[in-house]
């Protein structure tokens, strides 16, 4: 993992893109490590909750200068290729039964931009920028659309990938694409700080459910959105976690998760 640095602490796995040199620029090998890295931290069993975050002082400037160059060239088996393994990483983030949370130093820009779309919350210093570019060069943001439109609503898809222009954290929050801005001097403790109160106050097969409930929902008409939120209700009601809360409350009890 050599643009990867990972680690695991009080059941917090952190995803550090690390390189910082390229403004840590999506490539398909930093696609295919960055997938690497989701899999493994989602299918540990001692993992709560991911941070996502870059080394340097721009989160991801999208995709790799010499990639674009190389894109010129390639075939159209190729660039399916690269857009599938693209679209699996954002939709493994996305789908991910565990909280993914991205800790924003710096611009995050089309595709760096598209990883801070799929993740369920965002930290970010207030000198950060946020946009998708892709129009301004021919591209279209295909993947992240099929995202963003969910989060953000048509209105405000539409000016942000018709235009290509960029937002500041402050716009960027009020959007509603990110959650919390924090000086740079305090996000890292800020990030940890979340981080933690969520490993030791939210049930993992709670959060699990409810983030996949969310997901599945908002395409569903009224009705059937409210059957499987039945089913699910009485998949909660069923689990351990649920009786050992519950007697916990009953017991005034504390519970750590």
């Amino acid at each position: 993992m050599d643009l990867i640095e990972y680690s695991i602490s009080d059941r917090i796995a952190v995803i550090k893109i690390n390189r910082s040199e390229k403004r840590n620029a999506l490539n398909p090998r930093l696609v295919n490590q960055l997938t690497l890295c989701f899999s493994k931290a989602i299918a540990d069993s001692l993992v709560k909750v991911i941070i996502l975050k870059s080394s340097g002082d721009v989160f991801s400037a999208g995709a790799d200068l010499d990639y674009l160059k190389q894109l010129q060239h390639s075939s159209f088996v190729d660039n399916e290729k690269d857009t599938i393994a693209l679209m699996e990483l954002f939709l493994m983030i996305y789908e991910s039964p565990k909280l993914v949370i991205a800790q924003v130093e710096g611009h995050a820009i089309a595709g760096g931009c598209g990883l801070v779309s799929v993740s369920d919350i965002v930290f970010s210093v207030p000198e950060a920028k946020f946009g998708y570019t892709e129009v301004k060069i021919g591209f279209i943001p295909a993947l992240v659309s099929c995202f963003l439109i969910r989060k953000l609503g048509e209105a405000r898809v539409k000016e942000l990938l018709l235009s290509g222009d960029l937002i500041n954290a402050g716009t960027a929050c009020n959007y509603g694409l990110i959650n919390f801005i924090l000086p740079a001097d305090e996000i890292e403790a800020g990030v940890l700080e979340y981080a933690s109160l969520r490993v030791n106050t939210a049930s993992a097969n709670s959060v699990s459910l409810t983030k996949k409930l969310l997901n599945a929902v908002q395409n569903l008409p009224l009705e059937e959105g409210l059957e499987l939120a039945v089913n699910f209700n009485v998949q909660a009601r069923s689990s351990e976690d649920c009786k050992r809360g519950i007697s916990a409350f009953l017991n005034k009890e504390k519970l750590n998760w």
